[in-house]
């Protein structure tokens, strides 16, 4: 880690580089963005955008449930909680018994109830606050290279799986008549989605990480020719805000999170008004 340090501070010749607990959020941001922008992309393309909200929603149900079973890990409990969540959400929507809309509000809606009323009875709602936000500035060392897995991994799946997917968010009656398994290919994605979302949501936030795997790729989608495009442009403007936002965050003073979430937001206003017909 020392040699990517020394390569940091030669490449960012700035005072504030000088701190470890900058450098470290600067890697953490190179690693986490091309995440967001990758899996973004195909949120966006599949129309998942709720989904991956719900998901972020339930971390606080995987908190809870660490708290009373008295595991320390919480990150364990949310991922455990947050794979069956997705599983079992997969299950109800494809049997379209209602609106897919419908079932992931309630599914986000009961989740996040769940965990603000079992928190408030055994953990103390105040004492896990800090998810809500998130902090980027907080990323140790060994949760990076946990993060550099999480992205070798994600990288894997989406070369396996990324022409299914999209053929699956074309037509869903083609992808079947191609032989394509839909529902395992959904259910593989959406536990890559919630594993991805548990892992960063300490750093990134309940509340915003749903903004950040959207923005970037809603961005790159307004100007997009073709996949090609949209999946590096996605990636580019994912590593811009979380670049620009954790600079100007230390230089104003501010928080890191919302400050990448406005830098995506202004990305996706300008995008919108040059957009591709």
């Amino acid at each position: 880690m020392e040699l990517i340090y020394n390569i940091i501070e030669f490449i960012l010749p700035l005072e504030f580089m000088e701190y470890d607990f900058m450098k470290n959020a600067l890697l953490a941001i190179f690693i986490i963005s091309p995440l967001f922008g990758l899996v973004g992309s195909m949120i966006v393309n599949n129309k998942m955008s709720f989904f991956s909200d719900a998901l972020g929603h339930s971390a606080l149900t995987g908190i809870a449930i660490g708290a009373i079973l008295g595991i320390s890990n919480y990150s364990l409990s949310m991922v455990i909680f947050a794979v069956i969540f997705a599983i079992l959400l997969n299950y109800i929507k494809n049997k379209k018994t209602a609106s897919t809309d419908t079932i992931i509000s309630v599914f986000s809606s009961v989740s996040i109830a769940l965990g603000l009323v079992l928190l408030s009875k055994y953990g103390g709602i105040n004492k896990y606050s800090q998810y809500l936000v998130g902090d980027i500035l907080s990323v140790t060392a060994s949760e990076i290279l946990m993060l550099l897995i999480m992205l070798i991994i994600t990288l894997l799946i989406w070369c396996k799986l990324s022409n299914e997917l999209i053929t699956i968010s074309t037509d869903v009656s083609l992808a079947r008549a191609k032989g394509i398994k839909v529902q395992v290919i959904e259910n593989v994605f959406g536990v890559l989605i919630a594993v991805l979302v548990m892992l960063t949501i300490k750093w990134v936030g309940i509340l915003l990480i749903n903004a950040l795997l959207i923005l970037p790729a809603a961005a790159a989608r307004n100007i997009s020719g073709n996949m090609r495009e949209y999946t590096i442009y996605s990636i580019l403007f994912s590593l811009v805000a979380g670049f620009t936002g954790l600079i100007l965050s230390y230089i104003f003073a501010v928080a890191t999170g919302p400050t990448i979430v406005v830098i995506s937001g202004i990305m996706y206003a300008v995008t919108f008004v040059f957009r591709k017909k």
